[in-house]
């Protein structure tokens, strides 16, 4: 039987309220494990939309911290395993960029209840580097976003590979993460002709999936004015593999 490896998108939006984009999260789902790979406003509530549990996820990765529509519903996600049924016991174990250390204890200071949960929480600082959780390999690199701390994500489970970019800029750190991968989850914020420092435009998109090689994009955190543009399309120009575009809750097998 083959082993189970999906990715949930919880939000494929931006830090722009909108009704039918959240901010960014995804779940990553194998046979034995729930990672978070960011969780701006909502994700908390969208996890349970998607029919997972809160207190089931040990290992919460984030993309960087300088902006709130990546990490916000941290403080949430902390408090709900502290506070509400069943209370936690086991260890959380949050992983960032380097500076996500002091990032927590501000944030510790502004909401002291967070200190008060009655289970351990670890703050990891990662930059270049690979980790096993279980049976899967993570590995993360520094992308480039307006020169925030800023990390991408390679997740391989079984000889499948995700790579998840968080915010990013064109970088040739993004291609390596990404060089081979089954499904790249590749932030697209703004259509042709519209860039926008530190973030990537659908043909910039398509030169990346095309020189790393991957098999599959999926597009997400796009901003409004991407409604009015064929964005698949405008990555098809220069890639020609399959491209999807992300909607909220959608999910997809490796």
């Amino acid at each position: 039987m083959r082993k189970k490896f999906n990715v949930t998108i919880l939000g494929a939006g931006t830090g722009v309220p909108l009704k039918n984009r959240q901010a960014p999260g995804l779940v990553v789902q194998t046979d034995k494990t729930l990672l978070l790979l960011d969780s701006g406003s909502g994700a908390a509530y969208q996890i349970a939309k998607a029919g997972f549990k809160y207190y089931r996820f040990d290992h919460l990765f984030y993309s960087h911290y300088a902006h709130p529509d990546h990490i916000n519903d941290l403080a949430e996600l902390i408090f709900a395993n502290g506070c509400f049924d069943p209370p936690r016991s086991r260890e959380l174990t949050v992983y960032g960029p380097k500076g996500i250390k002091s990032f927590f204890k501000k944030l510790t200071a502004l909401y002291p209840v967070l200190k008060k949960v009655n289970y351990p929480v670890k703050i990891q600082e990662l930059e270049q580097i690979q980790i096993m959780i279980d049976d899967i390999m993570i590995e993360s690199k520094p992308l480039s976003h307006q020169q925030n701390a800023c990390l991408g994500y390679r997740i391989e489970y079984e000889g499948k590979s995700l790579i998840y970019s968080g915010d990013t800029d064109y970088c040739e750190s993004l291609i390596d993460l990404a060089r081979k991968g089954d499904l790249l989850v590749v932030e697209c914020s703004f259509p042709d002709g519209y860039k926008v420092e530190g973030h990537l435009t659908p043909g910039e998109v398509g030169e990346i999936a095309t020189r790393a090689e991957v098999k599959k994009v999926i597009l997400t955190h796009l901003y409004p004015l991407c409604d009015q543009y064929d964005v698949v399309s405008q990555v098809k120009k220069k890639f020609g593999g399959e491209v999807i575009r992300a909607e909220d809750l959608m999910s997809v097998t490796i």
